[in-house]
C-alpha cells in the first residue's frame, strides 16, 4: 500500500533528522538542532520547487541554495546525498572528518551541490543577494524575445543568527532596492541561540523591517508543515519584483522529546540515550546511517533533474540558432573565461601608461585601465560604497545601474544597460554581494572604499579568498598621504593585515604602467580574489626599461647607472607605491655621495613571494644590505632580511599630506640616511 503524501513527506523529513543527529553524533561535534528543525521546510523547497539536476551540479540554470545558517550543515549534506548528487553515505558518515567533503560549514568547491561557504552568519543571505542580482543582469542582457535562457531562482534558508548581523541589514535593504523578485528566503523563526531564548536579546519585528525594505512577507506559517511552506513557496514565485520573505515557526531539533526547543539542542551532540528516545518519537526504527529504500525514491531528483536540463538544453540550442554570437559570448562568459583579445588589449594598456607616463594618483591610474579594460570586457561589474567619485571606479563603459518602476534594468539607447552600482554606505555588504555575483559566474565584480574601511568588509575578503573567487577590490586613500582627514581615515596596519590573508593577491602600485598591471594581473586571476591599494595623492612616473617583470611583483626599477654610477649597487632600497619616489630621489642624493643602490620596486609582495628562487635572488642579491620603504606597519617586511625598515607603527594625524611625510620621516633624505647607517 503506497503510503499518502504526509506520510511520505514526514519519512522524508525524518531520514534528514535521523541523519542529522547520527553525524553529529559520530563526530562528536556539530549542530543537530537546526537541520532538525527546518527538515519539513526542506522537504517542501527540494521536494517541490528546486530546480537542479544532481547529475550537473554546475547546470547554468539551475536554482540557487544557501544555507546561510551554515551551522545546519547536515541539513545540505543529508538532502544532497538523498537526492542523488555525488555524495555518498560514507562522506556523512565522515561528517567533519579530516579531508572529507563534509566539513563542519557548507563549503564551495569541497561539496557537491553547495554553491557557497557559509558559517560566517549573515553573509549566506547577502551571497544570495549577489547571485539574484547576476541572474537579473544576466537575463536583461542575454534573454530575447521568445528565448529565456536565464531564469532560475535563489532560495536561502537563514536564522535569527543571521538576521541579528548587521550585514543582513545591507543585504535586505538592497534587495530590496533592486527588486530582486527571484529572491526567496524562509527565515527558520525558532527563537533560540547557543545563549539560549533569544527574546531578552533579539526583539526586532522582522517581518515589518523586511516589508521597510520592499519586501514581500508571507506567513508565518508552520514550518513543520511542508504543505504549507510548499504553498508558500509557490505563493512567492508570484511576488513579481519585490524579493520574498517566508517565516516559518519552527522547533529547534524537533522530534528529540527532551532537547527539542532548547538551547542544548544546537551545538552539541544529542548522545546515545537522547537519540534513542528521538528515534522512538519519530517511528525511526532503522540503525545508524541506515535509510529504508522508500525514503531514497521520494527524494530522487535525478530523473527530474535531468528532464529540467535537457528542456532547457533545447530552449538553449534555439537560442544558439537564433543568437549565435550571444550563445558564444554566454557560454565564455559562463566559463569565466577571458575573450581571446584580452591579452592584446592588456598589452596596449600598458604600453600606453608607459607611453604617456602621466604623473596621477595611482586611483586616477586605475580608472585609466579600467576605461580600457571595462570596454573590452562586458562582464566587469563596477561599484562603490558612496565614494564614487574618490574611488574612481566608473568609466564610460559602465554608467550607473539603476531599475524602473516595474524592476527591470533601465537600458539606453542601444539598449545596454548600466554596469556601476552604487551600494550606499555599505562596505561589508559590498564585499559579500561581490562574492555571491562572482560564484554566480557570468560577472567579475569590482567594488571600491577607502583602504581603512576594508576592516568593515575584511571577513568577507577573506570568505572569497577562502572559496577562491575572482573579486577585486579597490581600496584608496592608502595612506597617510590622504592628508587632513587624519588617523580615523589613514591606513596603517591595513596592507600588512591584508597580505597576511592566504590566496589573497595584494598589489599596492607605484605608477600607471605597475596600476594597469596590477589590474592585467587581477582580471586573468580565475582563482584568487585581490586587493588593489591605491593613493590619493599624485605620483610622478617611475621610468623604467622593462615591463614584462612587473607582473612578478616585484623587478629592479634603477640601478647605479641611472645616477651616473658606473658601480655595482652596494645596497638596496625596496619600496612599495607612493614611497617609490622617495627611493629613485634617496638614490640621487646616495649618487652624489658616490654611494650606489638599487631600487627594487614591489607592488605585490603576495606576488613575489610565489616567484622562483633564482630570480627572487636577482632581484635582491645575497649579501647586499637592505632599506624597506612603506607608509605602513613595519613587521611585514623582516622576512625580505631587511636591515631597517622605514614605516610607520603608531597612527596618523590630521594635516596636510607634505606636513605628514616630513613629520614621519617619509623624505629622500631621511631614506638616504638610513642607507648610509646600514652600510656603516
Amino acid at each position: 500500500m503506497k503510503a499518502s503524501p504526509m506520510a511520505q513527506q514526514a519519512l522524508m523529513a525524518n531520514a534528514i533528522r535521523a541523519l542529522a543527529m547520527d553525524a553529529v553524533q559520530q563526530a562528536n561535534s556539530g549542530h543537530p538542532g537546526a537541520p532538525m528543525g527546518m527538515a519539513d521546510m526542506a522537504v517542501a523547497l527540494w521536494g517541490e520547487h528546486l530546480q537542479h539536476n544532481p547529475a550537473n551540479p554546475q547546470w547554468a540554470n539551475r536554482d540557487r541554495f544557501v544555507l546561510s545558517n551554515g551551522h545546519g550543515s547536515m541539513l545540505i549534506y543529508a538532502v544532497l546525498h538523498l537526492t542523488g548528487y555525488p555524495l555518498p553515505i560514507e562522506e556523512l558518515k565522515n561528517f567533519r572528518q579530516l579531508h572529507s567533503k563534509t566539513a563542519g560549514h557548507p563549503e564551495v568547491g569541497i561539496t557537491p551541490g553547495v554553491e557557497t561557504t557559509t558559517g560566517p552568519l549573515g553573509q549566506g543571505i547577502t551571497n544570495a543577494v549577489g547571485f539574484a542580482l547576476a541572474e537579473k543582469l544576466l537575463a536583461s542582457e542575454f534573454n530575447r524575445d521568445g528565448h529565456s535562457i536565464v531564469d532560475h531562482r535563489t532560495y536561502v534558508f537563514l536564522g535569527d543568527g543571521c538576521l541579528m548581523e548587521g550585514i543582513s541589514h545591507e543585504a535586505i535593504a538592497l534587495a530590496g532596492a533592486w527588486k530582486l523578485g527571484k529572491l526567496i528566503a524562509l527565515y527558520d523563526d525558532n527563537g533560540i541561540s547557543i545563549d539560549g531564548k533569544v527574546t531578552p536579546w533579539f526583539i526586532d519585528n522582522t517581518p515589518e523591517r523586511f516589508k521597510a525594505c520592499g519586501w514581500n512577507v508571507l506567513g508565518p506559517v508552520d514550518g513543520h508543515d511542508a504543505v504549507a511552506v510548499s504553498a508558500a513557496i509557490a505563493e512567492a514565485k508570484q511576488a513579481g519584483d519585490k524579493p520574498t520573505l517566508i517565516v516559518c515557526k519552527t522547533e529547534i531539533g524537533k522530534g528529540s522529546p527532551n532537547r527539542a526547543g532548547t538551547a542544548k539542542a544546537h551545538g552539541e551532540p544529542l548522545g546515545a540515550d537522547e537519540i534513542g528516545l528521538t528515534r522512538s518519537a519519530i517511528g525511526w526504527a532503522h540503525a545508524p546511517f541506515e535509510l529504508p529504500e522508500a525514503v531514497y525514491q521520494a527524494w530522487d531528483a535525478k530523473a527530474a533533474g535531468a528532464e529540467q536540463e535537457a528542456a532547457w538544453n533545447e530552449k538553449f540550442a534555439a537560442y544558439e540558432a537564433a543568437f549565435p554570437d550571444l550563445a558564444a559570448e554566454f557560454k565564455r562568459r559562463m566559463a569565466g573565461e577571458l575573450p581571446k583579445a584580452f591579452d592584446q588589449v592588456a598589452v596596449d594598456a600598458v604600453l600606453t601608461a608607459h607611453t604617456q607616463a602621466q604623473t596621477v594618483a595611482s586611483r586616477k591610474a586605475s580608472q585609466l585601465a579600467l576605461e580600457a579594460f571595462t570596454t573590452a570586457l562586458p562582464e566587469l561589474l563596477g561599484g562603490s560604497a558612496d565614494l564614487t567619485g574618490s574611488n574612481l571606479t566608473k568609466t564610460a563603459a559602465t554608467p550607473d545601474l539603476r531599475f524602473d518602476a516595474a524592476g527591470h534594468v533601465v537600458k539606453n539607447e542601444s539598449g545596454v544597460g548600466g554596469r556601476h552600482i552604487n551600494y550606499g554606505v555599505r562596505e561589508f555588504g559590498m564585499a559579500a554581494i561581490m562574492n555571491g555575483v562572482a560564484l554566480h559566474g557570468g560577472y567579475i565584480p569590482y567594488g571600491g572604499t577607502f583602504l581603512t574601511f576594508s576592516d568593515y568588509s575584511r571577513n568577507a575578503i577573506r570568505m572569497a579568498a577562502l572559496m577562491k573567487q575572482r573579486v577585486i577590490h579597490v581600496f584608496t586613500h592608502d595612506s597617510i598621504g590622504l592628508g587632513e582627514d587624519g588617523p580615523t581615515h589613514q591606513s596603517i596596519e591595513h596592507a600588512a593585515s591584508l597580505r597576511l590573508i592566504p590566496n589573497l593577491d595584494v598589489w599596492r602600485p607605484g605608477d600607471t604602467a605597475e596600476t594597469t598591471v596590477a589590474w592585467a594581473c587581477a582580471l586573468r586571476n580565475k582563482s584568487q580574489p585581490t586587493a588593489l591599494l591605491l593613493s590619493r595623492q599624485n605620483l610622478p612616473y617611475a621610468p623604467k626599461d622593462e615591463l614584462a617583470d612587473i607582473s612578478r611583483g616585484a623587478y629592479v626599477l634603477a640601478e647605479p647607472s641611472r645616477v651616473g654610477l658606473k658601480k655595482k649597487a652596494k645596497a638596496v632600497i625596496i619600496a612599495t607605491g607612493s614611497e617609490v619616489q622617495l627611493a629613485l630621489k634617496a638614490q640621487e642624493l646616495l649618487a652624489a655621495r658616490k654611494i650606489p643602490v638599487r631600487v627594487v620596486s614591489m607592488p605585490s609582495t603576495t606576488t613575489f613571494d610565489k616567484q622562483d628562487v633564482k630570480y627572487k635572488k636577482a632581484v635582491l642579491p645575497k649579501g647586499l644590505p637592505r632599506v624597506a620603504v612603506e607608509m605602513g606597519t613595519t613587521d611585514g617586511w623582516w622576512k625580505y632580511g631587511v636591515d631597517a625598515v622605514i614605516g610607520i607603527d603608531s597612527y596618523g594625524e590630521s594635516a596636510p599630506a607634505p606636513v605628514l611625510f616630513q613629520h614621519f620621516g617619509f623624505t629622500p633624505e631621511h631614506v638616504a640616511a638610513t642607507v648610509e647607517v646600514v652600510l656603516r
